[in-house]
């Protein structure tokens, strides 16, 4: 807020300064007005995402989306050569107009969103140049690319392990947290893929597939939280490993199916740890998470106390009021509960917080 020297004069008077109080206060801040200040600037991954950001993050999806997922049968049908030759050219076409928008233009989120799907382009490189090339026998041979999205086979290891190493170099050069997640999803893959040689057996129950997501999950939140502890202040690398790690455990946690009750009980208080980790960690995503996961409990409880039953509407509604009543609890003393840990927790435990964390506490100290 800007004030002229009348206003100064005047709030000082009010106040009952004396006159040479007021002026030592004006030459004060003549002073500083003199010295110019260096304007903090917000990083671009912490600019505010508004409708543009929207149409650069849907734009580049729809672009993966269309050279991946939802390719068709005739895409597949100009061949190997045709196919990596394809994703040659769109990763070295995104990747310049990546490179002259970060570098040229100062836009580093449509760049980095540029790039991110330059590095998308790596598993259709290699899906074109193993076909072409034929480096592997028809019982090994994956299909159409778009299986790659869809089905679990080794013969995908060589796209994923390409993907994770060009995504790496792309991090070198244009540090952007969102390649973090094609990563991510890559490494996901391989977990998957390298199941059958893990446990020495190429007909998997899904069960099996499920621990090993769960288990990937860990692995990648615990990642998540390491790379958080040492984060950066200018790129948030760690939020799509949180996230990523957080679908991988989540959903394979979520999706295994169970009689016991002791069992749903337990999977009910895992969730409910998530929330608490969310406060711990500041990660809304945990929230999220564990919030849909207690959802699903309650309701499986409903629909055993009150199965064919008239209240069976009602229970539900009750409890989508509960839910929501419980978001707004959180949302007023998520930052109390966060001052309260950083003020009570022992030295051990505080220093496993991210820094933004105790950021946040500062700024509402």
């Amino acid at each position: 807020m800007a004030y002229s020297e009348d206003d100064v004069k005047a709030a000082g008077r009010a106040i009952a300064l004396r006159d040479d109080q007021i002026s030592g206060l004006l030459a004060v801040l003549r002073a500083r007005a003199s010295v110019p200040q260096k304007a903090v600037q917000p990083s671009h991954e912490q600019v505010r995402f508004d409708l543009a950001h929207l149409l650069w993050y849907a734009g580049a999806l729809i672009i993966m989306g269309a050279m991946s997922l939802f390719t068709t049968l005739a895409f597949n049908m100009l061949g190997g050569g045709a196919l990596a030759i394809i994703g040659i050219i769109y990763a070295a076409l995104f990747t310049l107009g990546g490179h002259v928008l970060w570098h040229g233009r100062n836009l580093k989120t449509p760049a980095g969103l540029l790039v991110t799907v330059a590095v998308a382009m790596a598993p259709l490189v290699v899906f074109g140049i193993q076909d072409a090339m034929g480096w592997w026998d028809e019982a090994g041979a994956p299909g159409r690319y778009q299986g790659f999205h869809v089905w679990i086979k080794s013969s995908w290891l060589p796209m994923e392990i390409v993907t994770i190493l060009v995504g790496l170099l792309a991090l070198r050069f244009y540090p952007f947290s969102f390649i973090v997640f094609v990563i991510a999803y890559a490494l996901w893959f391989m977990s998957m893929d390298l199941t059958p040689w893990l446990f020495q057996n190429d007909d998997l129950n899904w069960g099996a597939r499920k621990n090993v997501s769960m288990a990937f999950g860990l692995v990648v939140m615990l990642t998540a939280w390491v790379v958080d502890v040492k984060r950066s202040k200018d790129h948030d690398f760690a939020f799509w490993l949180h996230l990523s790690g957080l679908m991988a455990f989540w959903g394979g946690l979520t999706f295994s199916s169970s009689d016991s009750e002791v069992a749903k009980a337990i999977y009910c208080l895992i969730n409910v740890g998530l929330i608490l980790l969310s406060v711990f960690l500041m990660r809304r995503a945990y929230a999220l998470f564990g919030a849909i996961g207690v959802c699903l409990y309650l309701g499986h409880l409903a629909s055993k106390v009150f199965a064919d039953s008239l209240l069976f509407p009602f229970a539900l509604s009750f409890i989508g009021i509960l839910v929501i009543a419980a978001g707004l609890l959180l949302h007023r003393y998520h930052e109390t509960l966060s001052n309260w840990m950083a003020d009570h927790l022992p030295d051990t435990l505080k220093k496993l917080r991210p820094p933004h964390a105790d950021a946040l506490r500062l700024e509402h100290a």
